[in-house]
């Protein structure tokens, strides 16, 4: 009898909203890798990405096992684990009374984990030394969301991850020379917004490469907007108000 399960999940979006895709990879108890899955999603977002890779894990394992989930978002974390019975008793609104995004994702991931015996374990994406069951699935939805196909296999075809090199964090993490400087450490100009009034809120296009405080990347030239007191994905604003 299984004891356990591990498993990672993640998602990917090129652009955020743009190309999108999710991705897991299950392993055994000691951690050795046996399957993966990935999925095209369209156009869409990381945080949607994000929580179908997990609604996928979740539906394609045993709900009679213990489970082990090991992912790179924080959002999809906190969604489930720290804001998911706020939102239930404030009627699906987030503290600032806004409708919670994602709702239908997140409900259904709700219903999934009932009864169940799941973990959660926050790893660090792209690091050097870094969770390989992560950079996995990273890899697998990264390629998914690029091709816009599904893919699945064992663990004898594994997709490769690109090896992250402490030199490849420094350059992503180097502050420019000119600009408004992020909390995040990501440079900013502003851009064309469509809209007035103040209600609108206000985005910028990222001069370079930053992090959310969802954990999920963007890419220089991606809309960030203000998210919580950082800068990130302009549909994670609500989730950090």
């Amino acid at each position: 009898m299984v004891d356990r399960i591990i498993a990672a999940c993640d998602g990917a979006a090129k652009g955020n909203p743009g190309p999108a895709a999710w991705a897991y990879v299950v392993a055994d108890a000691t951690g050795v890798p046996q399957r993966w899955r990935a999925g095209a999603l369209g156009h869409s977002t990381n945080n949607i990405g994000e929580l179908t890779a997990l609604e996928q894990l979740l539906e394609a394992t045993d709900p009679a096992v213990p489970l082990e989930v090991r992912l790179d978002s924080t959002y999809t974390r906190d969604a489930v684990t720290k804001w998911l019975n706020n939102w239930k008793r404030n009627g699906w609104k987030t503290a600032g009374g806004k409708p919670v995004a994602n709702r239908e994702l997140i409900q259904h991931i709700d219903e999934l984990l009932t009864g169940r015996d799941v973990s959660f374990v926050y790893v660090p994406a792209h690091q050097v030394d870094g969770d390989p069951l992560n950079a996995i699935a990273d890899k697998a939805a990264s390629d998914a969301a690029r091709d816009q196909r599904d893919a699945s296999g064992t663990g004898d075809d594994l997709p490769v991850p690109v090896p992250v090199t402490a030199e490849g964090r420094a350059r992503l993490s180097r502050p420019s020379r000119g600009g408004a400087k992020s909390a995040s450490g990501a440079s900013a100009k502003p851009s064309t917004v469509s809209g007035s009034g103040s209600g609108s809120a206000r985005t910028l296009a990222a001069r370079y490469p930053g992090t959310c405080p969802c954990s999920r990347p963007y890419a220089k030239g991606d809309k960030i907007t203000k998210v919580g007191s950082s800068w990130g994905h302009p549909e994670c604003a609500a989730s950090f108000a």
